[in-house]
C-alpha cells in the first residue's frame, strides 16, 4: 500500500484459453513464465506507443490458477497505475476510462503468447508434448479464437484491489470454511457461480477428487507468483516512485506505521484530483507546500 500512487488505477485480467490446460499440467513453469512475459510485453508495448502514453507503465501481476470449483483456470491479475513515466521524467496520465482498447490488447496478448510457445517448442522446452503435430495444431487453432482480457473502468480506491490480491499472496486455492463433510464421508464444497449472478452453490466431491483438484494448483518450486514490472520493478521502484510523486506534487498515499506526518507535509488525499486536499504554504497561503529536503540544526561545539 505504501507504493500506491495518488492516481486512478486499472485492474486487468489476462486469461489463458482452457485448451492449454493440458500443457500447463506437463510444463507449468514454461506456461506460467510465458503468461507473465506476454501480459507485460502487451502492456509495455501499448504504454510506449507515442499515440497513447509514450512512457513506461508500472504493473503488479499476481498469478491465479484456479476457479471457484478448484478446476484449472489460469489467469493473471494486473494492477496498473493510470499513467506512464516519460523519458523526461514527466507523468502522462491515462485519458481513457479503460486504459487501452480491450480487443487490441487481447489480440496482442494472443500473438505474443503463441509466439513464445512456438519458440519454447523449437528449443525443446515442451518436450512433454509428444503427440505428432499437436503443438502446431493447437497453436494454430488458438490464433483463430478470441482470447479473454478483462478490464474494469478506472478505480479511485485501488486499496480494494490491493487487499483482494493480498489475500492470495500467501494463501492457497481453498479455504477451510468452504468445506463440509456429509453423511457418506464425501466433501461438500461451496462455491460462487459467476455465470449465475454470483449465487452460492454446493458441489459434492470424493476426498480423492478434492485432493486431486487441490494439487493442480501447487506451483513449481521457487516460482514467484507475484511480480512487478516497469517503474514498479524491485530494482528501481523507490527511485521511480519518488520521481513520479515529485511530478505529481504529492506525498505517498500511506505513511509508514511508525511515521507521523508533520503539518508541513501533504495530507493524505482522499480525492487525488482535488487540489484543496493539499497542504497550503504557511507563509503565502496560496500555493501547495512541497518539502524538498529537511536540514537538521547545526550543532555548535564550544571550547
Amino acid at each position: 500500500m505504501q507504493s500506491v500512487l495518488p492516481v486512478n488505477y486499472f485492474h486487468l485480467v489476462f486469461t489463458l484459453p482452457h485448451q492449454l490446460n493440458g500443457w500447463v499440467g506437463r510444463h507449468p513453469e514454461v506456461i506460467y513464465k510465458s503468461l507473465f512475459q506476454s501480459a507485460w510485453h502487451t502492456l509495455d508495448s501499448f504504454g510506449h506507443d507515442p499515440k497513447r502514453l509514450n512512457g513506461t507503465l508500472g504493473v503488479t501481476a499476481v498469478l491465479h490458477t484456479w476457479g471457484q470449483n478448484l478446476s484449472r483456470h489460469v489467469h493473471l491479475h494486473c494492477l496498473v497505475p493510470g499513467g506512464a513515466l516519460t523519458e523526461k521524467g514527466q507523468w502522462q496520465a491515462a485519458k481513457s476510462n479503460y486504459l487501452f482498447p480491450v480487443k487490441a490488447i487481447s489480440r496482442h496478448f494472443r500473438g505474443t503468447m503463441v509466439s513464445l510457445l512456438r519458440a519454447a517448442a523449437k528449443h525443446g522446452k515442451l518436450h512433454g508434448i509428444t503427440r505428432a503435430g499437436e503443438i502446431d495444431q493447437i497453436l494454430n487453432s488458438l490464433m483463430q479464437i478470441d482470447w479473454v482480457v478483462y478490464t474494469k473502468a478506472f478505480l479511485k480506491h485501488p486499496e480494494t484491489v490491493v487487499n483482494y490480491l493480498a489475500r492470495y499472496s500467501r494463501k492457497t486455492a481453498l479455504n477451510n470454511s468452504r468445506l463440509q463433510r456429509d453423511e457418506h464421508n464425501h466433501i461438500r464444497l461451496s462455491y460462487k457461480d459467476y455465470r449465475d449472478h454470483n449465487r452460492q452453490k454446493f458441489m459434492t466431491l470424493e476426498g480423492v477428487e478434492l485432493i486431486r483438484r487441490f494439487l493442480l494448483h501447487v506451483l513449481p518450486s521457487g516460482f514467484m507468483r507475484i511480480r512487478h514490472y516497469g517503474f514498479l520493478a524491485n530494482r528501481c521502484r523507490q527511485k521511480k516512485l519518488q520521481q513520479i510523486r515529485r511530478a505529481l506534487m504529492q506525498q505517498p498515499a500511506n505513511q509508514g506505521k511508525n511515521e507521523q506526518p508533520s503539518q508541513n507535509r501533504f495530507d493524505h488525499a482522499k480525492d487525488y484530483n482535488n487540489e484543496e486536499s493539499l497542504s497550503l504554504c504557511p507563509e503565502c497561503q496560496q500555493g501547495p507546500l512541497l518539502i524538498i529536503c529537511e536540514i537538521a540544526p547545526k550543532r555548535l561545539e564550544y571550547g
